[in-house]
């Protein structure tokens, strides 16, 4: 087998683009890469400026380049007998068919492979499969990106790694990856067959490095096999040593394994404020910045208390990125440094656990819904089962379509077969479930905690102390989980699982499977008899809908496609017109999928009773779930559509660009606090919250009152600290108000206003050299602000990046913008909080508003309404300190480590204004702030950036 990797850079896309540079690198039958050709070529048109941008090809370099025909001239000979490849080569097939057809050659008619597709299945955790990303993950030289001849080597180097890798791979892995493709008679297809003749021919390998079982390699064995941290017959290890002690010895055994370790007083104070908790038995709210090391903070007084006491200390994020965090980098550190053994595991809500009995029967049935797609998903997976210790989804780079499928395979508690599925030994989930119950720290999310409380605690194991990071989030989740949430696809998808049509589906499957038996046909014709029914369901969910889509009106500072671009608060006392004919509608919805669920419960039952065989058995357990989750939601879609609880607000939002099939129904709590109270602070020993954003004007008693803390403030049962910041913001942040900049009314911009902004945006980010991010608080603004001022940035090479408008992936974007050497970063709501860009690379954050919720957000306007009933002011008492909170996560972007510098500027005059301004700029971390007129900023920021730290005054 010979390669060809071919890559052309173009002056556009397929349609109308000419060819400007080639490149092609030979790989020979020994997986030497021999040859790498490379041409410029000259494309007869002018190279559009984005193109030169992009590849750092000019005109110039074009000029005296060969034309087509004499490039093709010397290419063509070396595609003789080869298999093509490209990184998406679809793009380069293209332009190579055209090039050979306009130079009148014969088409290309070999074997074609893509390394996207490599990779994705050989590769299947990595973050991204582009180019540039994958070779400095495989630490491959690609000097020079989107230029033919270094992609083309690139490439070559990415496909030997992938090839490598496959060849590594047990038999038994690279015989179920052909029979996958196998019936796609595909040029992949063709590729894994050989891999499979080639490997079946070699003497038997070596079978040490899996487990297999049922024709699937595993990296892990039973879960049975994993003991306790520590031997239960030997003396505690913190027996008669205090916690001072404990830390000496984990900061001594620090210093020698990190050569970076440095004490921090902050960390120090944190380390003493959450062991008082734990050991006074008292909760505690404890703000600390960027820079404190929060995670060691809370992680170590934990272990001391769990190890000691013997008792499991439960810590709560609310991202899955700080959960990763904790597991992959400061868990193992401090196993180095703890002087005994200790367990933390990961514990995380069901769904995020592969089900393998499930995606046996999948794979095994080939029950793909969009086989193209599909294939290379079950591709991935039966790879990553050789590589995954946990079978978390979070591990998996899935396609879009790629979640669809997850749904189908992942763990439920409904259709578990507990003990007497096969699988049950190796099951994720209850390895996970295991090893939390083994382990000193267990570490979970916000929305699992609060799944545990609704399931009467039968998910976590039990704890009596608990840590909460990132806390200012919890009341939210916990509105969201106490309350209700459906959405369109949620019955849709439960009710084609059953019935994807009258042939295929759980239902028609069991029928097909019983039909041998002597029931069979009685069987069958319950089955045909529930069809008709899923039927009418499905058509009047989509009528209903429709309809309440219909109500909807369109929010004037949302962004398009972003659920919630449309949205409608619903009143018990102020129902829409018409509203009587959709409860008619619900109530239809509501009969007859009672029908069917009782149908389907009366076969199930007669079937199981008659049964025994474990194919059936699994199935009617799949089936039995899906019932069972189709009485939930007609409950759940009952309970919103009559509106008759008072201390619940009802909304609903969508999407225009999917309209009604993005329909969301919620129905949340006013007010959790009560709840809050009763679940953790009165039932737990120890509550500790933590974040870096919890005090408001140097007071925690916004937070006190929204979580339900007043009773244990008042009874000295809540502890609160402030820690200072590690940093000098004095030196090492400047804050900048423009004092005439103009005002603004609405979420939208007037036409002075937006040219003003731009001008100054554009001024400054040609002083900062880019390195700039702008947040704004309304898409539609983001919107105006973007072309004009990438037209000014044009001429200066300063790139443009808008979230929405470029992507709307942030992590895309956020790498995008940290791998371009001069750029402008534009982003909305989800840009406020969580990006960590630590450097150079970010110099300048730029607050085009102050970070209000709209006012007319259903939740906000409920606890509005409440809080006036109790005769407080809604607008100091809730929206200033949400918005102070979330100005306060914003400006966190900025400093991320003791040496990055930068500048915030402030173009909303109210801080300096308004009678509430203050309370903003009191509650930062004491950057150097100043206001001046617009036209002095620039030169100001250009003269504070100039000066090294230590000469600022």
């Amino acid at each position: 087998m010979k390669f060809a990797v071919l890559d052309f850079e173009t002056t556009g896309t397929q349609s109308d683009g000419e060819i400007i540079q080639a490149g092609l690198a030979i790989i020979d039958h020994d997986f030497s890469i021999t040859q790498i050709y490379s041409s410029y070529v000259n494309p007869g048109v002018p190279i559009p400026p984005f193109i030169t941008g992009l590849t750092g090809i000019t005109e110039e370099d074009v000029a005296e380049a060969p034309s087509l025909e004499e490039m093709m001239m010397e290419m063509v000979p070396l595609l003789d007998d080869v298999v093509l490849v490209g990184h998406n080569v679809a793009f380069d097939f293209y332009f190579l068919q055209n090039a050979l057809d306009r130079c009148g050659y014969l088409p290309f008619t070999g074997r074609i492979l893509d390394t996207i597709d490599f990779l994705k299945i050989t590769f299947p955790s990595l973050g991204s499969y582009q180019l540039g990303y994958v070779s400095a993950e495989f630490g491959f030289e690609h000097d020079r990106p989107h230029q033919a001849d270094s992609d083309a080597l690139a490439t070559a180097h990415v496909l030997l790694k992938c090839l490598d890798e496959l060849r590594e791979l047990p038999l038994i892995t690279i015989q179920r990856l052909s029979d996958l493709f196998a019936p796609e008679d595909s040029d992949l297809g063709w590729f894994f067959d050989g891999l499979r003749a080639e490997k079946e021919a070699e003497p038997i390998q070596d079978l040490d490095g899996h487990t297999y079982y049922r024709q699937l390699a595993l990296t892990v064995s039973d879960w049975t096999e994993i003991g306790a941290p520590r031997d239960e017959r030997e003396a505690n290890p913190l027996e008669g040593v205090t916690f001072d002690q404990f830390l000496d010895q984990v900061r001594a055994n620090l210093k020698e394994t990190l050569d970076h370790y440095e004490e921090r007083e902050a960390q120090t104070q944190m380390f003493g404020s959450v062991r008082q908790a734990l050991d006074e038995e008292k909760h505690l709210l404890l703000e600390a910045g960027t820079g404190t090391g929060k995670s060691l903070g809370y992680l170590l007084p934990a272990i001391y208390e769990s190890v000691k006491q013997e008792q499991k200390v439960m810590v709560s994020t609310h991202t899955i990125n700080l959960q990763e965090q904790l597991r992959e980098r400061d868990i193992p550190m401090l196993t180095q440094v703890v002087p005994f053994p200790f367990k933390a595991s990961v514990f995380k809500g069901r769904g995020h656990y592969l089900c393998l009995r499930k995606f046996e029967h999948k794979i095994n049935k080939r029950e793909f819904a969009t086989p193209k797609e599909d294939y290379f998903t079950a591709a991935q997976m039966i790879v990553w089962l050789t590589q995954t210790e946990t079978g978390d989804d979070e591990e998996l780079n899935l396609s879009a379509r790629g979640g669809d499928f997850w749904e189908t395979v992942q763990s439920e508690s409904e259709s578990c077969l507990g003990r007497s599925c096969p699988w049950f030994r190796k099951c994720f989930y209850h390895r996970a479930k295991h090893e939390a119950g083994l382990s000193d720290i267990v570490i979970t999310n916000h929305s699992k905690l609060f799944t545990d409380v609704k399931a009467a605690h039968q998910l976590l194991p039990a704890y009596e102390s608990l840590v909460i990071d990132e806390a200012h989030h919890l009341e939210d989740v916990a509105g969201k989980h106490l309350g209700l949430h459906m959405k369109y696809f949620t019955l849709v998808h439960t009710l084609t699982r059953l019935f994807k049509d009258s042939r295929n589906g759980q239902l028609p499957m069991l029928r097909s499977q019983l039909s041998g038996h002597e029931n069979g046909v009685q069987w069958g014709s319950m089955v045909d008899q529930m069809f008709p029914l899923a039927v009418e369901v499905k058509e009047m969910w989509d009528r209903l809908s429709d309809a309440l889509f219909g109500l909807l009106p369109e929010r004037s500072d949302a962004s398009p496609g972003e659920t919630g671009q449309f949205s409608l608060r619903l009143k018990a006392s102020q129902k829409p017109a018409k509203w009587q004919e959709l409860q008619d509608l619900e109530n239809q919805i509501y009969v007859t999928l009672g029908d069917l669920v009782r149908k389907g419960d009366k076969l199930l039952l007669e079937v199981k009773e008659d049964q025994d065989d474990y194919q059936s058995d699994s199935l009617i357990t799949d089936i039995t779930g899906l019932l069972k989750d189709l009485t939930t939601m007609k409950e759940n879609l009952r309970f919103f559509m009559r509106m008759d609880d008072a201390k619940t607000v009802y909304w609903m939002e969508a999407s225009g660009q999917f309209r009604s099939k993005s329909l969301q129904l919620y129905a949340v709590p006013v007010d959790v606090s009560a709840q809050l109270k009763e679940m953790f602070f009165d039932k737990k020993k120890s509550v500790v919250l933590t974040s870096a954003t919890l005090s408001v004007d140097k007071s925690f008693q916004f937070m006190i009152e929204q979580l339900g803390l007043q009773e244990a403030a008042d009874n000295n049962r809540l502890l609160t600290s402030m820690l200072p910041s590690p940093f000098n913001y004095r030196e090492q942040a400047l804050l900048v108000i423009p004092r005439d900049f103009p005002s603004l009314k609405g979420s939208v911009g007037d036409a002075h206003f937006v040219q003003m902004l731009v001008h100054s945006l554009a001024e400054t980010a040609i002083a900062t050299q880019g390195r700039m991010m702008v947040l704004f608080t309304s898409y539609k603004m983001l919107r105006q602000v973007y072309e004009p001022l990438k037209e000014a940035l044009s001429g200066n090479d300063i790139s443009l990046l808008g979230q929405g408008v470029d992507s709307g992936n942030r992590s895309k974007l956020t790498r995008r913008f940290q791998d371009a050497k001069a750029a402008v970063l534009l982003g909305t709501s989800s840009f406020w909080e969580g990006v960590d860009i630590p450097g150079e690379a970010l110099t300048c954050l730029a607050i085009v508003r102050l970070p209000f919720q709209p006012p007319n957000h259903p939740l906000l306007e409920a606890k509005s309404e409440l809080l006036q009933e109790q005769k407080k002011n809604p607008f100091m008492k809730l929206s200033v300190p949400q918005a102070v909170i979330r100005f306060k996560q914003g400006f966190g972007r900025l400093v991320r480590t003791g040496k990055d510098r930068g500048i915030v500027i402030v173009y909303d005059t109210r801080v300096i204004e308004a009678y509430y301004g203050k309370y903003f700029l009191y509650s930062l971390p004491g950057p150097k702030m100043e206001h001046m007129l617009t036209e002095q900023m620039v030169p100001r920021i250009a003269e504070w950036l100039d000066r090294p730290a230590e000469n600022q005054k």
